[in-house]
């Protein structure tokens, strides 16, 4: 049973279920908690419902007359085709417990499980870099990624001067010579660039492009926390990326780009510019967001900026029933299908696919 600001009465009379979507104390929760992120935010949350129809919901020792002092937020997803579960959360690079101590968070998961029980779900999932939770007392380790992050405290020259001598600097000074521009902003002209750098991009990887209504709404839910950034040549784009920002950390979360056009070094520039505006904004690090650890060349890459690594844990109960060395075999062959796909079959499908993936 919901109550007027979004509380469902508790199974538990000390852990409580929250709407993050129209609780009022959220947003102060997300401003104060040290490993808060964009990922948590309302906004966000707003994006994935609009999207795909995600239902937010978060998990608190506080009690409904009280500052909100921790939570585990997840979405609820509901598939007929890949059943219901519990998700923290999709298309989301990472999304911390926001605890201060690891007996809260087995406090708050002890209930989630009883919670999963009692929806039937399949599966909890929740994704930490915090090894000091001792997550594997109650999940399953099932995937292990590298989590980059930039740190722009250090002044501009500082940062220019750390970062790879022959594979950035020089295509920085690449790009300016060849008089490639740069572009900001959010309107309907920079997006549909994105999306369709996006569509090629994902095409020669053999994956879906998401939704662009997705786009349009974290475009909507995030305005100027969200910003689109486009190189061009000649009045053609060859290059895009698109940030989110939460206070003072900026978000790399999508690149794409002309693969015929890279020598030119459009994702570089816009990403030395990114870092540019960062600084002159106060924000104090860059998340490059996470890559498998068999895509080396991302790693590297994002290595090159001078950017620390940590390692990212997806975590899920009860254990899954597929092998790591299954699931990857069947992305393999979801990619060598997707591949053969004209353009128009593939946004399609990602159209189709994205809301039982989440």
């Amino acid at each position: 049973m919901v109550s007027a600001t979004g509380e469902i009465v508790p199974q538990q009379d000390h852990v409580f279920i929250i709407d993050p979507l129209r609780d009022p104390r959220w947003d102060e929760l997300i401003e104060q908690h040290p490993v808060a992120s964009v990922f948590h935010s309302r906004p966000w949350l707003q994006a994935l419902h609009a999207t795909y129809g995600y239902e937010p919901i978060a998990i608190t020792t506080t009690r409904p007359s009280e500052p909100l002092r921790n939570a585990l937020v997840f979405c609820v997803v509901q598939s007929w085709l890949t059943g219901g579960r519990l998700v923290s959360l999709p298309f989301s690079d990472h999304c911390e417990p926001l605890v201060t101590r690891p007996e809260e968070f087995h406090v708050l998961m002890r209930f989630v499980e009883a919670l999963r029980e009692d929806r039937r779900w399949k599966y909890v999932q929740v994704r930490s870099a915090n090894a000091a939770l001792n997550i594997g007392a109650y999940l399953t380790h099932t995937q292990t990624y590298c989590l980059q992050r930039l740190d722009l405290r250090p002044g501009l020259e500082d940062l220019y001067r750390k970062l790879h001598k022959d594979c950035i600097q020089r295509k920085i000074r690449r790009a300016e010579r060849e008089d490639v521009q740069c572009q900001s902003g959010r309107s309907t002209v920079l997006l549909e660039q994105l999306y369709g750098l996006l569509c090629i991009t994902r095409a020669r990887y053999g994956v879906p492009p998401q939704p662009i209504e997705w786009f349009r709404n974290l475009v909507a839910c995030l305005q100027s926390s969200l910003c689109i950034r486009v190189a061009s040549k000649g009045g053609q784009p060859i290059a895009a990326i698109l940030t989110l920002r939460q206070g003072t950390q900026m978000v790399y979360k999508y690149s794409a780009a002309d693969p015929t056009q890279t020598h030119l070094g459009g994702t570089i520039m816009l990403l030395w510019e990114t870092i540019k505006d960062a600084k002159c904004d106060g924000l104090e690090s860059l998340d490059l967001g996470r890559s498998d650890l068999d895509n080396l060349g991302l790693i590297t890459f994002k290595a090159r900026w001078a950017a620390e690594s940590s390692t990212l844990t997806t975590w899920e109960a009860p254990a899954p029933v597929m092998t790591r060395r299954h699931a990857s075999l069947m992305k393999r062959c979801a990619k060598g299908l997707f591949v053969r796909l004209p353009t128009g079959m593939q946004v399609m499908a990602g159209r189709l696919l994205y809301r039982h993936v989440g």
